[in-house]
C-alpha cells in the first residue's frame, strides 16, 4: 500500500526533494536558536561582550527572514505538490472507471463512486504534503535535539529521554485503534453521498409524493450512523492528543527538575538549563506534529485504500492480444451463433440464441418483459461478455475487435434519454465532437428537432437543465436522435425510443427513426407492436429462446405467440 502511494510521488520528485530540503533547513533553525540562548547566558552576557551580541543578533534576524521564505516555499510548493499528487489520482481513477462494464455501474452505487472521487482524495492530497514533512521535520528535531543535548550532558539527557520509548508505545497503540474507525467512517460516507445523489435525482418522485419526511428519516439514520463513528473517531483522537499533551508536559517538568538539580549540583551551568527547557518546548512541535500526521495518515490511507479498491477492479471486458479495428465501411451483418448470458450468479438471461440478421435489414425484437431482449442487444456492442457462444459482426467476432472501434459502429436510442447539463448545442455535438455548426443544424432538421430549438429563447444555446429536466420527453428523444444522425453508425438498436411519449409526439419521433434507419441494420426492440409493423423481420424473444420469426403479416396468419401479444394490445 505506501509502495504504491509513493509511486505517485515520482513525476514530482524534484518538487518533494526540494520541499524536503527546506523543511530540514526550518528544522535546523529551530535547533540552532537554543544553541545561541545557550552561548548568551553562559559566555556573551557574563564577558559583557557587547560587540559579539549584535553581531549573533544581526545573524538572527537574517537566519529568521530566511526562515520566512522558507515556510513561504513549504506552504505553497509543499500543497502544491499534494494538489497535483490529488490530480494525478483522479484522472487515473476516472480514466480506470470508463474501462469498468456496465456490470460494475449495476453493482455500485453512484454515491459511492462520488464519494471515492471527490473526499478521499483531498484527505490523500494533504496526507502527500503534510505526511512526508511532519516525519522528516519531527525525526531531524527529536534526534538533533538528543544528540546535542547529549553534547552538553549525557546523563540528564538519557534521563528527560527515557520518556520517549513511552511516548511511541502510547501513539502507536492509539493509531491502530483510530485506523478501523476512520476506515468505516468511509464506508458510512459513501452511503450517505449515495442517499443524498438518490433522494436529490429522484426529488420530482419525492414531492409527488409528498415523502419529504420520509426522506429526512432515511437519511438521519445514516447521518445518525455517521455521527456514532465519527463520535468514536474524535474520542480516541482526544484521547490520543491528551496524551500526547500529557507526555509534552513530564518532558518540561522533568528538564526544569533534573536541569535543576544538576545545575545545584554544578554539573551544568545555568544556560545549558535554559537550552534544556527551550529543546523541551521545541520537542513539542514534532511531538504536536506527529500527533496531527496520525490523523492525516488515517484519513488518507483509509481514503487510498478505497481508491486501490477501484484501481484493482479488473476491467472485465478489454481488447485482447491482437485485436483488431472494425472497418467504418461495414455492410451490416450480425450473428448470434449459441449465445448464453446470465448476470453473475443468477439463472441464465438468454439460452442458447441463434439468429442471423442481413446488411440493411430492419430487425424488431418483441416479447414479454423480463426474457432478455434489451440483453441481447446490449451484448452486440459489448457493453456486458457473453457467458458462451459468440456474436459476429460483417464475419468477425466482436471478441476480436477493439471495443472502440465496435461501439463506434453501433447506435443506441434508448427510452430513457440521458442529457448532460448544459445547452442543447453541447447534446447534440455529443453525438460527433468534430462536427461543424452546418452538420448540427443538419442533424436536427433530420430528427424534426430543429423548430422546436429555434423556438427556444436561446435556441441551440439554450440550458436544458440537469438530465435535461426544462425539456418534454419528446424533446429529449428528437435530440438523441439527432445525436444518432451525427454519429452515423452502421449499425442500429432502438430500446423502446417511443414507448413513453404520447401519440403526437410518437408520430413524430417514427417519422425521425425511418429516416435514421435508413440503409442500416436496425434493431427494435418495442412493446407498442403497431411501431413494428412494417420491420423487414419480427423475432418473438420468450424464456424458451426465440420462438417465432417472420414479417408481421405471416406471424398473425400463423396465430402464435406474436399473434396473441398483438391481439391483446388491440
Amino acid at each position: 500500500m505506501i509502495k504504491r502511494f509513493i509511486h505517485y510521488y515520482k513525476p514530482h520528485k524534484l518538487l518533494f526533494f526540494l520541499d524536503m530540503f527546506a523543511a530540514m533547513l526550518i528544522g535546523l533553525t529551530d535547533l540552532v536558536f537554543p544553541q545561541v540562548t545557550r552561548l548568551f547566558i553562559n559566555d556573551i552576557i557574563p564577558n559583557k561582550n557587547m560587540g559579539l551580541l549584535v553581531r549573533f543578533g544581526i545573524a538572527l534576524i537574517v537566519m529568521y527572514l530566511f526562515r520566512l521564505l522558507l515556510d513561504y516555499f513549504v506552504g505553497y510548493y509543499g500543497h502544491l505538490l499534494g494538489v497535483r499528487m490529488e490530480y494525478d489520482m483522479r484522472k487515473d481513477i476516472f480514466s480506470h472507471i470508463q474501462k469498468l462494464s456496465f456490470k460494475f455501474f449495476d453493482e455500485t452505487k453512484t454515491g459511492h463512486i462520488m464519494s471515492r472521487l471527490i473526499n478521499d482524495l483531498n484527505d490523500i492530497s494533504e496526507l502527500a504534503h503534510h505526511g512526508p514533512e511532519d516525519i522528516f521535520i519531527s525525526v531531524l528535531m527529536l534526534t538533533g535535539s538528543f544528540f546535542l543535548l547529549m553534547n552538553i550532558n549525557v546523563q540528564l539527557t538519557l534521563i528527560i529521554f527515557a520518556l520517549v520509548p513511552f511516548l511511541l508505545w502510547f501513539a502507536i497503540y492509539y493509531n491502530n485503534k483510530m485506523r478501523r474507525t476512520f476506515r468505516n467512517m468511509r464506508k458510512q460516507l459513501s452511503n450517505i453521498n449515495a442517499d443524498l445523489e438518490d433522494t436529490i435525482s429522484g426529488v420530482r418522485v419525492v414531492k409527488s409524493f409528498t415523502n419529504e419526511c420520509f426522506e429526512e428519516e432515511r437519511f438521519d439514520k445514516g447521518n445518525d450512523a455517521f455521527k456514532v463513528l465519527r463520535g468514536e473517531s474524535v474520542r480516541y483522537l482526544g484521547i490520543f492528543n491528551g496524551g500526547i499533551n500529557l507526555f509534552s508536559n513530564l518532558l518540561n517538568l522533568s528538564a526544569l527538575t533534573f536541569g535543576g538539580y544538576f545545575v545545584y549540583l554544578g554539573r551544568i551551568d545555568l544556560g545549558d538549563m535554559v537550552a534544556y527547557v527551550i529543546y523541551m518546548g521545541l520537542i513539542l512541535q514534532p511531538v504536536k506534529r506527529l500527533a496531527n500526521f496520525v490523523e492525516q495518515f488515517q484519513r488518507g490511507m483509509s481514503g487510498f485504500q478505497r481508491f486501490t479498491e477501484i484501481m484493482d477492479l479488473e476491467p472485465e471486458i478489454v481488447d485482447k492480444e491482437g485485436a483488431y479495428e472494425l472497418d467504418k465501411n461495414i455492410k451490416g451483418s450480425v450473428e448470434y451463433e449459441s449465445v448464453n448470458f446470465s448476470y453473475g450468479e443468477e439463472e441464465s438471461v438468454l439460452r442458447n440464441i441463434n439468429l442471423s440478421i442481413i446488411p440493411g435489414e430492419t430487425l424488431a425484437i418483441v416479447g414479454p418483459s423480463g426474457v432478455g431482449k434489451t440483453t441481447m442487444c446490449n451484448l452486440l456492442p459489448r457493453f456486458y461478455e457473453i457467458d458462451s457462444g459468440d456474436i459476429k459482426i460483417d464475419g468477425h467476432s466482436i471478441k476480436d475487435l477493439t471495443v472502440e472501434s465496435l461501439r463506434k459502429r453501433i447506435g443506441t436510442v434508448q427510452q430513457d434519454v440521458f442529457l448532460f447539463s448544459g445547452t442543447i448545442y453541447e447534446n447534440v455535438i455529443y453525438g460527433k465532437l468534430d462536427a461543424t455548426p452546418e452538420e448540427v443544424i443538419e442533424a436536427t432538421k433530420k430528427a424534426n428537432a430543429y423548430d422546436f430549438i429555434m423556438a427556444t429563447p436561446g435556441g441551440f444555446d439554450t440550458y436544458i437543465g440537469e438530465r435535461g429536466a426544462k425539456l418534454s420527453g419528446g424533446q429529449k428523444q428528437r435530440i438523441s436522435i439527432a445525436r444518432m444522425f451525427l454519429k452515423n453508425p452502421p449499425i442500429l438498436i432502438l430500446d423502446e425510443a417511443t414507448s413513453s411519449l404520447d401519440n403526437k409526439s410518437e408520430a413524430i419521433i417514427q417519422e425521425s427513426i425511418v429516416e435514421l434507419s435508413k440503409d442500416r441494420t436496425t434493431l427494435i426492440i418495442a412493446h407498442r407492436l403497431q411501431t413494428i409493423k412494417n420491420a423487414d423481420r419480427i423475432i418473438v424473444l420468450t424464456e424458451k429462446g426465440i420462438v417465432e420469426e417472420g414479417p408481421h403479416s405471416e406471424l398473425i396468419e400463423k396465430g402464435g405467440e406474436y399473434s396473441r401479444l398483438y391481439h391483446s394490445q388491440f
